[in-house]
């Protein structure tokens, strides 16, 4: 699947440089993207101080490891844990605070004692806010430019996005991929060891038949 992006307005030179550094601070929202590695029988934590009445949303999927699950839950400031779900792959999850105060999530492989994971989630917080000044606001029907505007920006997010998905996508092929070549290698070498020991064991056992045996030397005579 390919996404393209063929948009073609004509306006002057120093109107598109403002509507291009528009979109650009628009596509900049305030969030965190992180890929973290998660050993066996481990938990990693992370805090974010928000006010009340804030939206934040946490997406997050396994790339690698086991069977490509994880736990995961947030608290509240007050200790209160108000989401939870275990052993997802991926999962998405969004809420408005009720208090202020440092909200906790935390990923967890605690169930596994061997499978290492790697993560990847994006956090963000607030809503995005509009690419042009005073648009909410707005009482008159949005310009030619301010449409087209709008519509850059809306295929960027979707741009965006698809280049998101699919990076994850390619990450975890590959180490599917890296994890079946090491099944097969390992079985190859196995495999090896087996014929060397047994071609060995058949020429033994032929070259048994084929030697002569000598009597054991009796008494003394008489």
């Amino acid at each position: 699947c390919r996404v393209r992006v063929a948009v073609r307005v004509a306006m002057p030179g120093a109107v598109r440089t403002l509507c291009l550094a528009a979109l650009l601070g628009a596509l900049r929202a305030g969030g965190t993207e992180l890929t973290l590695e998660l050993p066996d029988s481990a938990q990693r934590c992370f805090h974010q101080e928000l006010e009340s009445d804030v939206k934040f949303t946490l997406d997050y999927q396994v790339i690698s490891g086991g069977h490509y699950d994880v736990d995961c839950y947030v608290e509240d400031p007050n200790g209160k844990t108000i989401y939870q779900e275990t052993k997802k792959q991926y999962d998405s999850f969004s809420h408005h605070t009720e208090v202020k105060g440092v909200y906790t999530f935390c990923f967890s492989n605690e169930f596994s004692t061997f499978s290492h994971k790697v993560v990847y989630f994006d956090f963000q917080v607030g809503d995005e806010p509009p690419i042009l000044p005073d648009m909410n606001n707005r009482v008159t029907a949005l310009t030619q430019l301010e449409s087209a505007c709008v519509t850059i920006h809306e295929m960027l997010k979707a741009v965006i996005d698809s280049q998101t998905h699919y990076r994850l996508r390619e990450a975890q092929d590959r180490s599917r991929a890296e994890e079946l070549n090491g099944r097969v290698s390992y079985w190859s070498v196995g495999e090896t060891l087996i014929l060397f020991v047994v071609s060995i064991g058949q020429v033994m056992l032929l070259k048994s038949f084929f030697t002569e045996k000598r009597p054991s030397s009796g008494g003394a005579g008489t």
